[in-house]
């Protein structure tokens, strides 16, 4: 018998909002893979009209994952070396996601540390391509559902957390777009939000 007191996954529909919303609201949302993950307390927003975006020229074979169906994933390799998870949304504006910048680890902490190769539990999931690393995410998981196997996204267990926004990080185009998003307080950012 299912217990009626779990908490109900996160379905497609909780991403059809415009992509800084969706960013705000998954601050304290936590995020699963294969059962190891955490709370996720820093994310980015992208769309198409933004120039930082890998939407911004318009689909190709690397982000035909942007302009599918909202609530799936987007897995791009970052400068050839590491993965990174973006969640689709924007039902409206095609091409939208959120970048999951950083996550509190509170499941598979063991498995993140012999993936990641260290200890330190601040540093485990402390940035997209460490966090991907972490949680064991590859491109063969590019436009996965992420309401399926292996992806488990809950909702936040309390009331809306207190939430930083500012510029987001690692580009060089709409670098002043402050839609960076990050749980106050955390030790877990990748970098402190100014």
């Amino acid at each position: 018998m299912p217990d009626a007191s779990a908490p109900v996954p996160l379905d497609r529909s909780a991403f059809a909002a415009d992509a800084p919303t969706v960013a705000r609201a998954l601050i304290g949302a936590v995020l699963l893979v294969d059962g190891v993950g955490g709370i996720i307390v820093e994310t980015e927003a992208y769309d198409r009209e933004d120039p930082a975006s890998h939407s911004f020229a318009g689909p190709n074979a690397r982000n035909a994952a942007m302009f599918g169906p909202v609530g799936h994933a987007y897995v791009y390799r970052s400068y050839g070396l590491h993965w990174c998870l973006n969640l689709v949304c924007d039902a409206a504006r095609p091409g939208s996601a959120v970048l999951v910048r950083a996550l509190a680890p509170t499941a598979g902490i063991e498995t993140m540390r012999t993936r990641r190769g260290l200890d330190e539990l601040r540093r485990l999931c402390a940035g997209p391509g460490r966090l991907a690393q972490a949680l064991g995410v590859t491109g063969a998981m590019d436009g996965l559902a992420l309401d399926e196997p292996p992806f488990r996204l809950l909702p936040r267990a309390e009331a809306m957390p207190p939430v930083l926004a500012g510029p987001r990080i690692g580009i060089t185009h709409g670098t002043d777009t402050p839609w960076r998003f990050g749980l106050a307080g955390s030790p877990f950012l990748s970098r402190p939000i100014r």
